[in-house]
């Protein structure tokens, strides 16, 4: 159960938790009924939820929703209820996966690119880091993320003959949050979360942002300097801003 106080950002909700605190949550989501959701919203989901009806209703819904951006984070502070601090979703993986072993509990890789010509996929190598850096880390099974929406109630009973106790999905957002919400009351996994690009990081096909970026919250400059054809991304950060200033200032 999800006790946290919840503020909003532009008409979207965020929890008011540390890492710690969002930790325990966790904790009580997987002894909860049903398979509970967690959402990591940075500042381009929030203005991307002020357009998407179906995307806010899913964050609103969610049982866990923890501030990934340094940009939600400063607008917390210019609206005068700030944060208690950031939470980075790949972070909170790492944590999810050392609650898991700790636990005894399982998880299911669902997502990123398939494996070519006979070699392992994006989730196959994630899972196999994951399991050299948690020993005692139970991975139920994996599914690359290039699959129809015909294939979908497939995967859905393949992640639950799996028996897996948790469930990672990592297809771009908003979609991850959409195929969560969609089989939400159909997954036997205690709880699910949309990690985006992590799954990429685990397996060493992509690099996290050095820790100077990551202490400041400037991976999005990182990722940016590396992939100048973000640019229509890195834009949302700036208009989130200007929208949280309105907001303030009505």
């Amino acid at each position: 159960m999800n006790t946290a106080k919840r503020i909003e950002i532009l008409g979207i909700p965020v929890d008011m938790v540390s890492m710690a605190q969002a930790v325990e949550i966790l904790g009580g989501l997987m002894k909860s009924m049903g398979c509970s959701l967690i959402v990591t919203p940075n500042s381009e989901i929030i203005v991307n939820a002020g357009k998407d009806p179906k995307l806010k209703e899913i964050i609103t819904s969610a049982d866990l929703v923890i501030p990934d951006g340094i940009g939600l984070v400063y607008a917390s502070k210019i609206l005068g209820c700030p944060l208690t601090e950031r939470v980075t979703g790949i972070d909170f993986l790492n944590w999810i996966l050392d609650w898991l072993e700790q636990n005894g509990k399982s998880i299911y890789l669902l997502g990123s690119k398939p494996g070519i010509d006979g070699n392992p996929g994006i989730a196959d190598l994630a899972a196999k880091r994951m399991k050299e850096t948690y020993p005692g880390l139970s991975v139920a099974g994996t599914h690359h993320g290039y699959f129809s929406e015909s294939e979908e109630v497939g995967i859905v009973e393949k992640i639950n003959q799996s028996g897996a106790d948790f469930l990672c999905v990592a297809l771009g957002a908003p979609k991850q949050e959409k195929f969560i919400a969609r089989y939400q009351k159909s997954l036997n996994a205690k709880a699910a979360i949309g990690v985006g690009g992590s799954l990429d990081v685990w397996a060493g096909t992509a690099k996290r942002a050095p820790e100077f970026y990551q202490k400041h919250g400037l991976e999005w400059l990182y990722r940016f300097a590396r992939e100048p054809s973000r640019y229509r991304r890195i834009t949302a950060l700036p208009l989130f801003m200007i929208k949280v200033l309105i907001t303030r200032g009505r």
